[in-house]
C-alpha cells in the first residue's frame, strides 16, 4: 500500500465511534492512575478569629464560608436563621460593630476582630433585651422563624435613627430624626415576615423607641 493512500472514514463510522466513546467511563483528573499511589488532598482552610457575643473564637474555616454558616455550623448559634440565603429576607440579620448586616452575604474571614452580636447575645430568657420583651408583649411573631433577624434589625434601626442616619423617606436631612411609623417601616422593609406580623412589629419598636426618648 502506498504511503499516500488514505483509509476513507464514512459518516456512519464516525457516528458509531462517537456513540461507543460516550459509554466509556471517564476518570476524574484527580483520580489515582494504575500503578501510582493516591496522595489525597487537604482542605484549603484559614484561621479566623471571631468575637461573638462577647466570646472569642478561633476557627479553621474554608475561606468561602459565610458568616451565617460559621455561626450556625461551627459555633452552633442557630438562632440566626438561614432563609433565602440570597440576602432577600433578612432572617440572618446580625449586628457587626452595632451595624446590621445579612450574614448570608458576608464571608466570615471579613470579620476578623469585629464584634458580632447574634440574637443569643442580645438577651436571655431570664434577662430579655427590651426589644425582645416588646416583641413578646405585642405578639410581634407567629411562626417565629424570622423573629431573630427582625429583632436584631429593629435594635439597629433605632440606633440608626438616634444617630441621625437618614432613610429613603427622611424629608429633612438637617432636622433631628424621630422614630416615626413611616421611618421604622421603611428601614425594616428588608426583613420579611411571611406570617404578616408587620403591624405588631411596628408597635413593639414604637414602644421601645418611646421608652428611650
Amino acid at each position: 500500500m502506498d504511503q499516500g493512500e488514505q483509509f476513507p472514514i464514512t459518516r456512519r463510522d464516525l457516528l458509531i465511534t462517537g456513540a461507543v466513546s460516550a459509554t466509556l467511563p471517564v476518570l476524574p483528573a484527580f483520580a489515582a492512575q494504575p500503578g501510582t499511589e493516591s496522595q489525597g488532598s487537604t482542605a484549603n482552610t484559614t484561621q479566623v478569629a471571631l468575637n461573638v457575643n462577647g466570646t472569642g473564637h478561633a476557627l479553621d474555616l474554608d475561606p468561602r464560608t459565610t458568616l451565617l454558616d460559621a455561626l450556625r455550623e461551627h459555633l452552633h448559634l442557630t438562632g440566626t436563621k438561614k432563609g433565602c440565603d440570597h440576602g432577600q429576607c433578612g432572617a440572618c440579620t446580625v449586628l457587626v460593630d452595632g451595624v446590621r448586616i445579612n450574614a448570608c452575604l458576608s464571608l466570615a474571614v471579613m470579620h476578623e476582630g469585629d464584634t458580632i452580636t447574634t440574637i443569643e447575645g442580645l438577651g436571655s430568657p431570664d434577662n430579655l433585651h427590651p426589644m425582645q420583651a416588646a416583641f413578646i408583649k405585642h405578639d410581634g411573631y407567629q411562626c417565629g422563624y424570622c423573629t431573630p433577624g427582625q429583632i436584631c434589625s429593629a435594635v439597629a434601626v433605632l440606633g440608626e435613627i438616634k444617630a441621625g442616619v437618614p432613610s429613603h423617606v427622611t424629608q429633612d436631612l438637617t432636622a433631628t430624626l424621630d422614630a416615626t411609623n413611616m421611618e421604622m417601616r421603611e428601614r425594616m422593609s428588608g426583613n420579611i415576615c411571611r406570617c404578616g406580623a408587620y403591624s405588631n412589629i411596628a408597635e413593639a419598636m414604637a414602644e421601645v423607641a418611646r421608652s428611650r426618648a
